[in-house]
């Protein structure tokens, strides 16, 4: 069932991303981010479409993807650049405004729900989404960060190939898209967790089975029934939160959980995930 919800995830992130770029920033000359820009500045010089491009830039990516984030997430990424090709094939171009700031901000907009979605269920649409994740994890700093700093040479390549004004709409673009992904990817974001439980041996075990994460143990007292407890005290990511609720609702669905959003991590805090 997982499976079945990530691959639809996955095609209606490639649906959105061919939808962005052939109704939107191809008619518009405006370039979206990552390897979707290079593609299209690329197809604009070689006689081969953008769909095509994409597939043989990510095949090098790809492999770099199965060597430092994982098998499965390299795999759906790849499935994922496959079906945006797909699509990017069968959507005609269609210019449904001349106006190009409007293009730019909705073509951005777009890119980043489809990309955000694909990247929060566990793959990516290719290219330097995986670069900068790769990055991302390493420094453990907002992703949308790299894909600006990365797509910076896209802007300046359309402002030498075009003209700098459609260099800065790509700019406009570029800059909703990584704000949007943050907004949708927030594996960066930490939490922690307050367990107060009377079964702490048990909710530690089941825990540490769901997620990889320390947990410190401190002594607690019901204030008004007097009863021994237990406080589990973890740090986890946003998207962790979901399954430790589960694993607190089936082990001890009394237990008394408060989460808050915390600053920064100090120590040993497992990046890779």
């Amino acid at each position: 069932m997982e499976i079945v919800k990530k691959l639809v995830v996955i095609i209606v992130g490639a649906i959105l991303l061919a939808v962005a770029l052939n109704i939107f920033l191809i008619p518009a000359n405006v370039f979206a981010s990552g390897f979707t820009g290079v593609a299209q500045l690329l197809a604009t010089v070689l006689p081969i479409s953008t769909g095509v491009l994409l597939f043989l830039l990510n095949i090098p990516v790809a492999i770099l993807g199965w060597m430092k984030i994982g098998k499965a997430f390299t795999v759906y990424s790849f499935v994922s650049v496959v079906l945006t090709m797909f699509f990017l094939e069968i959507i005609p171009i269609i210019e449904i405004s001349q106006d190009i700031l409007l293009n730019a901000v909705f073509g951005g907009v777009i890119v980043a729900v489809g990309a955000g979605i694909t990247l929060k269920y566990g793959a990516s649409t290719g290219g330097l989404d995986i670069i900068a994740l790769i990055l991302s994890r390493m420094s453990d700093r907002p992703l949308g960060i790299y894909f600006f700093v990365l797509n910076a040479l896209i802007v300046i390549t359309s402002g030498l190939l075009f003209d700098w004004e459609k260099a800065l709409y790509t700019l406009v673009t570029l800059y909703v898209t990584s704000r949007i992904i943050d907004a949708i990817h927030t594996r960066h974001v930490k939490l922690t967790a307050m367990i107060v439980t009377t079964k702490p041996e048990e909710l530690r075990e089941a825990i540490h089975e769901k997620i990889t994460r320390g947990i410190t143990r401190l002594p607690a007292k019901g204030g008004y029934t007097q009863v021994e407890k237990e406080m589990l005290l973890t740090v986890i990511t946003r998207y962790e939160l979901y399954d430790l609720k589960q694993v607190i609702q089936s082990v001890d669905p009394h237990a008394f959980t408060n989460i808050v959003e915390t600053a920064g991590v100090f120590g040993l805090f497992r990046k890779e995930q």
